[in-house]
């Protein structure tokens, strides 16, 4: 027999089934003590960076909601300012009415009591004369006593005297 130099004996096949056996034994333990924890690991960490950005995708969502939340205030910031100066000016036109109401109330309380006082002052002035015409009445009916001048002559006199001097000549 001639050498062959792939010889397929007994021996070679027992060996090959052997190796393959340990082969795909190894693989099995490969597999279970270090393929199975980095493919764990793999998945947690393709998990965790889905995570991450679905995270991120949120907060971008998020910040553009604020974004667009924050333009639209600043957009309505102008007529938020203008309706809150409209306001405080209407409520100075109301407190400057309401000021010059109770300045014109005032003013007519003080000049209502000031013609009481001139009234006050006026009849005051009339009870006056007539207190120096009851005394000058008097002083005259006196002199008239002193005359002996009888009572028609008197009442006569002071009748004379009080339409001379007329009421309106001592009330004004």
């Amino acid at each position: 027999m001639e050498p062959r130099l792939f010889d397929l004996d007994l021996q070679l096949l027992a060996d090959s089934v052997l190796m393959i056996i340990s082969v795909f034994v190894l693989f099995l333990a490969a597999s279970y003590f270090l393929f199975n924890p980095v493919r764990e690991m793999l998945a947690k960490r393709q998990a965790k960076i889905k995570d991450e950005l679905d995270s991120a995708a949120k907060d971008k969502e998020d910040a553009e909601g604020l974004k667009k939340q924050y333009e639209d205030k600043l957009k309505n910031i102008d007529k938020e300012a203008e309706e809150i100066l409209s306001d405080a000016r209407k409520r100075a036109q109301e407190n400057e009415n309401r000021i010059v109401a109770d300045a014109k109330e005032e003013a007519a309380r003080i000049i209502e009591r000031a013609k009481v006082e001139a009234e006050l002052e006026k009849q005051k002035a009339a009870d006056d004369m007539k207190r120096e015409m009851i005394v000058l009445a008097s002083m005259m009916a006196g002199k008239v006593v002193k005359a002996s001048i009888d009572t028609t002559v008197q009442e006569s006199l002071v009748n004379e005297t009080l339409k001379e001097i007329g009421e309106s000549t001592w009330q004004s």
